[in-house]
């Protein structure tokens, strides 16, 4: 005990902000790359790039990605989301938010896991479209 006293008790999260590379890099689709060092997914649809913060909803868990049914999974109590992480069963109350994105002059994306957008039909909001949420690819 004498000795824990000299060692900090410090919690080492990860960086919330990061350097994802240029959009060129990914597919069409969901990029699994920063899951497990950041908790983030990648999405690239025609003409534009997003970030999904992976953490449920519901009780805040990890969903999984399952390609072969395209969608996300749930596997504590079975949400389910659609690859833009639009929920579409399961107890989420409302879609999986995104990570701010920009754009730098280099033209590497930077995506910033602190400042997130969310989306709830019920409560009348929806920060999908503003900027910041999405970049134009």
């Amino acid at each position: 005990m004498f000795l824990r006293f000299f060692f900090p008790r410090a919690l080492y999260e990860p960086n919330t902000v990061v350097n994802i590379g240029y959009p060129s890099d990914f597919a069409q689709g969901v990029n699994q790359q920063f899951l497990q060092s950041n908790r983030l997914w990648v999405v690239l649809e025609p003409g534009r790039l997003f970030v999904i913060f992976a953490r449920c909803t519901h009780l805040g868990c990890t969903p999984d990605w399952l390609p072969q049914q395209n969608m996300f999974h749930c596997p504590c109590h079975g949400s389910e989301y659609d690859p833009e992480g639009i929920n579409f069963a399961g107890p989420a109350p409302r879609p999986m938010d995104r990570c701010k994105v920009t754009l730098q002059s280099n033209g590497t994306v930077v995506a910033d896991s602190s400042k997130l957008f969310m989306q709830d039909p019920r409560a009348g909001i929806n920060q999908f479209n503003n900027d910041g949420a999405f970049i134009d690819v």
